[in-house]
């Protein structure tokens, strides 16, 4: 039986290269990212099984389109769109706490509200969901205090909804460091260009996917 995913981020970095993997074995995916053009051409890519859904995933009307895309059933949501707040990373001090609001909203809000649209099809299924954290989120670091403040807040959610859905599998991953265009944005080219290719992540993620340890918190290299 065909298993679908539902992706979000998932034209480029980590999200694309996790779609290229299941893609590959088979899965239909249903993909979501906010540039419709980049996306488009990552499911062409793909192939038939994958669909893309253009929009905001903090947006609740985006919400619910991909809820309904998956309607007839979900094996696995992966939480992987994020943004960084604030650039240049600023200090706690001076975060402008309109665009930490933001930031909340998509990095936090908006995978529990996904979460929430789908759990019934996820619950039939048995299904899993992954949701994309960072070390920034156990760790303090300088400049991170925005970002690293929602994922925390992300992994809590995600410890909770384990332990009230036993019937579904929830993992807070940390992919630790890749060289994407997001970290580029926060430390430089040339300093993420010396942090390894978000292939290397996402097959150690796909690992994951494929021996479905536990609910809990897990670090892939």
């Amino acid at each position: 039986m065909t298993k679908t995913a539902l992706i979000t981020g998932a034209s480029r970095g980590l999200g694309l290269e996790l779609a290229r993997s299941l893609a590959a074995d088979g899965w239909r995916l249903v993909l979501t990212a906010r540039g419709a053009d980049a996306l488009e051409s990552a499911a062409a890519e793909l192939g038939e099984g994958a669909l893309a859904v253009a929009g905001d995933v903090a947006d609740p009307a985006h919400q619910e389109r991909l809820a309904l895309a998956v309607r007839d059933g979900l094996d696995l949501l992966v939480n992987n769109a994020s943004g960084l707040g604030a650039l240049p990373l600023p200090s706690l001090a001076d975060y402008p706490l309109d665009e930490l609001r933001e930031l909340f909203l998509v990095n936090t809000l908006a995978p529990l509200a996904l979460i929430q649209a789908t759990l019934p099809s996820l619950r039939r299924s048995g299904g899993a969901v992954v949701n994309i954290s960072s070390d920034a989120a156990v760790e303090a670091y300088a400049g991170w205090g925005g970002y690293g403040a929602t994922k925390a807040a992300l992994e809590q959610l995600s410890n909770v909804l384990a332990v009230e859905e036993p019937d579904v599998t929830v993992w807070w991953v940390d992919p630790g460091e890749m060289n994407t265009a997001m970290l580029a944005a926060a430390v430089g080219a040339e300093e993420a260009g010396t942090a390894p290719g978000p292939d290397r992540s996402a097959a150690a993620l796909r690992r994951l996917i494929e021996e479905r340890p536990a609910s809990g918190r897990i670090g892939v290299r």
